[in-house]
C-alpha cells in the first residue's frame, strides 16, 4: 500500500474539484487527514504551476477567495465566474 504526502493527498483532492464547485482550504485540509492545515494547504496551491490541479478553486472559509499566483485574485474571479462557481 502507497503512502501518500499530505501535499500529495491535497493535489489529488484539488485536481478532483469539478468544474462549477469550489472547496475551502479547511475543507481540503480536512479531506487531506489534517482539519488543521489550512494554513498548509494555501502554501502546496501557492506553490502549484501544475494546470491538471485547478488551484483556482480553493477559496478561503470567510467567503473571500485567497489569492492566486497565475494573474491574482480578480483573474481567480474571473474564472470562477466563467465555471459557474460564483
Amino acid at each position: 500500500m502507497e503512502n501518500k504526502t499530505f501535499t500529495d493527498k491535497v493535489r489529488d483532492i484539488v485536481r478532483k474539484i469539478p468544474k462549477g464547485k469550489s472547496m475551502t482550504y479547511k475543507q481540503v485540509a480536512t479531506k487531506a487527514g489534517n482539519p488543521k492545515a489550512a494554513r498548509g494547504v494555501g502554501a502546496i496551491m501557492r506553490s502549484n504551476y501544475n494546470r491538471d490541479i485547478p488551484c483556482h478553486r480553493v477559496v478561503r472559509s470567510d467567503g473571500r477567495l485567497g489569492s492566486y499566483n497565475r494573474g491574482g485574485t480578480e483573474r481567480k474571479r474571473e474564472l470562477l465566474t466563467r465555471e459557474g462557481a460564483l
